[in-house]
Parts: C-alpha cells; structure tokens; sequence
C-alpha cells in the first residue's frame, strides 16, 4: 500500500502581505499559483469563519487572478 506524505502548508497569504508591504511585485506562474492556492484553501477550510481566513481567501484570488493575466 502506498504511504501518503503530508506537505506542510505554505504561509503562502503571510509571504504575500510581506511583499505587499514591502512594495515588490512577486511574478509566479500559473502552475505554481494553482498549487499555492489549494494548499491555502486547506487553510481555508480549516479556519472557517475567522478574519485570517476571509483574509487569506482574497489574497488567494488575488494571485490567482494575477498569475492567469500573466499567463494569457
């Protein structure tokens, strides 16, 4: 049978909010945002109803939107 391996979640909206603050644009690409998003949505989901998860959620969209302008 195989061993499943459980990644640890990135802190990927905090590493945002840094580069937001510190005025850089971070520039990934589609297949990476995709992947960073799924990992924040399992953040997501386990936060449900808190601030830092609305937070979280918006800033989700807001790479994913960023990374499919660039891709198109």
């Amino acid at each position: 049978m195989a061993e499943i391996v459980q990644f640890r979640p990135r802190a990927s909206a905090v590493v945002q909010h840094r580069i937001e603050e510190s005025g850089d644009h971070l520039e990934i690409d589609l297949v990476t945002a995709v992947d960073v998003a799924i990992r924040d949505l399992r953040d997501i989901v386990d936060a449900w109803g808190a601030e830092s998860s609305r937070v979280q959620a918006e800033e989700c969209r807001r790479m994913l939107e960023e990374a499919l302008a660039a891709a198109l």
